[in-house]
């Protein structure tokens, strides 16, 4: 199987922002309403629900709506393609790019 290059950099660019990556970290602890999640940041609740929606694009979060509240959640299968996405492109295996066009990789 090949290195999907463009889920897992869009994964990559979904967690390039400090807010949204303390927000996965919260997340880490169990499912939260943005109510709560609210509660550790000095942001306004149109700016969260921005940094939550962007997460739940790009499939890091599963937001479930109960009532008048929605609950985030992580995705662990995304994280664990992510956490593959980081190994393939950082590490040597048969998955080089180099390896594939005939080049020594080293």
């Amino acid at each position: 199987m090949d290195i999907d290059f463009a889920r897992g950099t869009a994964l990559l660019k979904a967690m390039g922002d400090e807010t949204r990556t303390r927000i996965v970290h919260i997340l880490s602890c169990g499912e939260l309403c943005a109510c709560d999640i609210l509660d550790y940041f000095d942001l306004t609740q149109p700016t969260l629900s921005h940094h939550l929606t962007i997460l739940v694009d790009a499939g890091l979060v599963i937001a479930r709506p109960e009532g008048k509240w929605t609950y985030y959640r992580l995705n662990a299968e995304m994280f664990s393609f992510l956490g593959r996405f980081i190994k393939d492109v950082s590490l040597e295996s048969d998955k080089c790019l180099c390896k594939k066009t005939g080049r020594n990789c080293k």
